[in-house]
């Protein structure tokens, strides 16, 4: 039988990586790993950043044994050398101006696009795969692949990221397009500027002669007939034209309090709704923005932060804005200890009260494949033991009881054997990445 090259050994391990995890976690960590160069004594690859090299030497050094030879001290004949991407210097690129052929006060009325929000720089997931391809099939296509497109969710999820990221796609690829991004309340603002200066015509041309209109926060809109109908008058007249809109919101359309012609028009396209990350996608976002920042975060802090804060996109980078000033100033190490001590205030807790030990045991029975009775039972074996284990932790970590009674709704186990379980699942969590992500998915369970 021939022997594999290394590069034909990588090939094969990510085949069998990419069976065995999440799709979101294989495109945050292996994705962008490159080859580089493959000798007979040693495989060269390129990864984008320090954090994946560390998170893959960290994490899967057993399976990369599995696949390629090792030195004398077991560690695989693989190399990372980090690279800056190439593609990341395109946010520095400045937004592109105006047209030259505009007037002064459209060139003040086109908004300049954050330099920041582009597609290399949204961090994708299982929870905004389906609404990023959107985006970039409209910015790919203006006006002939959904229009108009609706994107709705909760505050800080990266609804504005995606809109200034159509927004530069379009202007770099479609260069005689003309763009507008703007929010509701600055569409407001030059409506009542143009009345009051009596140039609401000229305003009408300018966005009615729009090839790509993208508009912000439309739930500003809500309550404010006169300019509802004008808004209403000029999406008509761009839809029919085949121009391009896109909008986002808070809700969906069916949600807002709006006329009935507007919400009729805002669904006639596509209405994509943007997801809150899951772990993993939280963890990439937390370790991006500190490489951005060049704050040297940890796999085990960054799961530690995203554990606690896990509703807001927003939040994770105040997070760490926070976090880098703070061992900035103090000249500290980013432990889990400073992390609790920093960002302790920006920690979310789920109510106990809508916790039990019955939801528990279910929960920590779905995720370990074993029986809620095995879970009461006495066996010791093993695969009941430990998730037995896991589940008196989580009972001591999420329900307000005495020791006593908690432990009791486990087959009638003391107190003492209830504080072991918790002891050892909590000292056991510091080192083991794939424990902590059961449990956190198992605590989403419970919540959900």
């Amino acid at each position: 039988m021939p022997t594999l090259t290394l590069e034909e050994a990588w090939t094969q391990f990510l085949d069998f990586i990419q069976d065995h995890i999440s799709a979101a976690e294989f495109q945050n960590w292996f994705s962008p790993i490159g080859v580089l160069k493959a000798t007979e004594d040693e495989l060269l690859l390129s990864v984008p950043n320090i954090f994946v090299r560390e998170y893959i030497s960290d994490n899967y050094k057993k399976e990369l044994a599995t696949f390629f030879p090792c030195d004398e001290g077991g560690n695989p004949l693989i190399r990372f050398v980090v690279e800056e991407v190439k593609r990341e210097k395109k946010v520095e690129t400045p937004a592109v101006a105006p047209t030259p052929s505009l007037s002064q006060d459209d060139q003040r009325r086109a908004m300049k696009l954050n330099t920041t929000y582009t597609f290399n720089t949204f961090i994708e997931g299982p929870s905004n795969q389906f609404v990023k391809s959107a985006a970039l099939g409209v910015a790919s296509r203006p006006g002939k692949s959904y229009n108009p497109l609706f994107i709705h969710g909760g505050v800080g999820l990266g609804k504005t990221h995606l809109l200034h990221s159509i927004g530069h796609y379009a202007q770099e690829h479609h260069k005689n397009l003309r763009v507008q991004c703007i929010t509701t309340e600055s569409f407001i603002n030059e409506l009542v500027d143009s009345l009051r200066n009596k140039s609401i015509d000229k305003l009408k041309r300018y966005f009615r002669n729009l090839d790509v209109l993208l508009v912000d926060d439309i739930q500003f809109l809500q309550s404010r007939m006169n300019f509802e109908d004008e808004f209403c008058h000029m999406f008509e007249t761009l839809i029919n034209q085949n121009k391009q809109i896109v909008i986002t919101s808070d809700k969906p359309p069916g949600q807002l309090k709006l006329s009935e012609r507007l919400i009729a028009r805002m669904e006639w396209g596509l209405v994509a709704k943007m997801g809150v990350p899951d772990l993993e996608t939280r963890v990439a976002i937390l370790q991006h923005k500190a490489e951005s920042k060049g704050l040297k975060l940890t796999n085990s802090v960054a799961f530690f932060i995203a554990e606690h804060i896990f509703n807001n996109v927003r939040q994770l980078e105040g997070a760490i804005n926070r976090l880098s000033a703070y061992a900035g100033l103090m000249n500290l190490e980013v432990t889990e200890d400073v992390a609790e001590k920093t960002l302790s205030e920006m920690f979310q807790f789920v109510p106990q009260k809508r916790i039990t030990v019955e939801g528990i045991l279910k929960s920590v029975a779905s995720m370990f494949n074993v029986r809620v009775s095995d879970l009461r039972g006495n066996s010791r074996s093993k695969e009941i033991a430990f998730p037995r284990q896991v589940a008196m932790y989580l009972a001591k970590e999420l329900i307000n009881e005495s020791l006593v009674k908690l432990a009791s709704s486990f087959g009638g186990k003391t107190h003492s054997t209830l504080l072991h379980s918790w002891n050892k699942i909590r000292t056991q969590m510091k080192d083991d990445d794939l424990l902590r992500r059961q449990i956190q998915m198992t605590k989403q369970n419970l919540e959900a």
